[in-house]
């Protein structure tokens, strides 16, 4: 069983590309994945040497319950202003799933030999089919209602990306097809992963509705 700690450097590792050294690559200025053990902290390669060691002493004393620090959080927006404007916060839990191998579901595997029936609701995905393999719909009279992929992926593990037709929602499909993939996930041998933002209450309800284990809580500065 893996620590809530090993699950969130798996969630940074999965999110982010990183350097030799640790350090981002893409995604944020500044990244913060809080457990009830720890902290797991991540800068970007660009940002100033003096800047970065500023910051690590902000996140050293920051005191981290469930949510980072409102006021903890102005300063490392001001001190990462010294180099270049935050324009975006992005704050939100983290989950991951139990086992769900041999779960009964009636999503389908979407591929090539099957990509029309993205045609009508999720047309602007098809060519991203194989970038988020697995990828597993729900299919109502020959056309996929919702999809469930890879939003990022790495040999270890992987997160859902999932999308409901505006007229499906509120049916269920999105757990079926969430188990789904997780499930074909599992069976890989990585570790299925779920995140949302604090204001998606949707997504949140998903989690809930499917016994998620939420393990912690991640804070994006870019």
């Amino acid at each position: 069983m893996l620590s809530y700690d090993e699950l969130m450097e798996i969630h940074a590792r999965v999110r982010f590309k990183h350097d030799e050294t640790g350090r981002l690559i893409t995604g944020p200025l500044l990244f913060i994945g809080t457990t009830a053990k720890g902290i797991v902290e991540r800068y970007h390669q660009t940002l100033d040497k003096d800047i970065t060691n500023e910051l690590k002493r902000v996140v050293k004393n920051s005191p981290w319950v469930d949510n980072p620090n409102k006021v903890n959080m102005v300063k490392m927006i001001q001190i990462l202003n010294k180099e270049r404007p935050v324009e975006r916060v992005y704050a939100g839990p983290v989950y991951v799933f139990d086992d769900v191998r041999g779960k009964p579901t009636e999503a389908v595997r979407i591929t090539h030999e099957n990509i029309e029936l993205l045609e009508q609701h999720f047309s602007d995905y098809v060519e991203d089919v194989d970038v988020g393999q697995p990828v597993f719909a729900v299919v109502r009279d020959r056309v996929a209602v919702s999809l469930c992929c890879s939003a990022v992926q790495t040999s270890i593990g992987a997160e859902a990306s999932l999308r409901t037709a505006k007229d499906y929602r509120g049916r269920a499909y999105a757990l079926d097809v969430t188990t789904a993939w997780a499930a074909e996930i599992q069976k890989l041998g990585r570790i299925a992963l779920f995140s949302t933002a604090w204001n998606n209450m949707s997504s949140q309800a998903i989690a809930r509705k499917l016994e998620l284990k939420q393990y912690g809580v991640e804070l994006e500065l870019r």
